[in-house]
């Protein structure tokens, strides 16, 4: 674990399965830090927690964040109990769509491979994406993708403990 935010519980958990791209990880850091929602990294992971880049896009906000490192997509499957919405350019349903609820967890792919079709194909009810123009892009940046999401999970909310 990096660091510990404060003592409220989470309003949602991001969880960025295999991140690549310290940068992008980093400004994630940063939106929970802003949010007040946990930060759950599942490796292997494509940088080192310690990375210059990492900790420069998060800036000196880490001390705000909950971190918690998972093994394995496996064992943070094993251990969450709580709702979770799987966040894929292959899903069917628009993020606007979803009845979130607080302690949800919005989990993301890696950069380069995405969610593992088998997940989604297992959960395909809790599948989520975020509309695009077709044939325009293959998909958004990830840090922007957890920014819409995880703001329009919170307005769903009512911005829990957020002014």
């Amino acid at each position: 674990m990096l660091a510990s935010g404060g003592g409220e519980p989470a309003p949602l958990h991001v969880v960025l399965v295999e991140p690549k791209i310290p940068p992008n990880t980093g400004n994630v850091a940063r939106l929970c830090a802003a949010t007040g929602c946990a930060l759950h990294l599942v490796e292997p992971l494509g940088f080192s927690i310690d990375d210059r880049d990492l900790k420069r896009a998060g800036l000196d906000y880490w001390a705000a964040v909950d971190v918690r490192v998972h093994a394995s997509l496996d064992a943070f499957l094993a251990k969450w109990t709580a709702p979770l919405w799987l966040l894929s350019t292959r899903a069917a349903h628009p993020y606007a769509d979803a009845l979130f609820a607080p302690g949800d967890a919005l989990v993301f792919g890696s950069e380069t491979a995405g969610l593992p079709q088998a997940l989604l194909d297992a959960r395909a009810d809790r599948g989520l994406r975020v509309p695009m123009r077709q044939d325009a892009v293959r998909s958004i940046n990830l840090s922007t993708t957890v920014g819409i999401v995880t703001y329009a999970a919170l307005a769903r909310l009512g911005f829990p403990g957020l002014r």
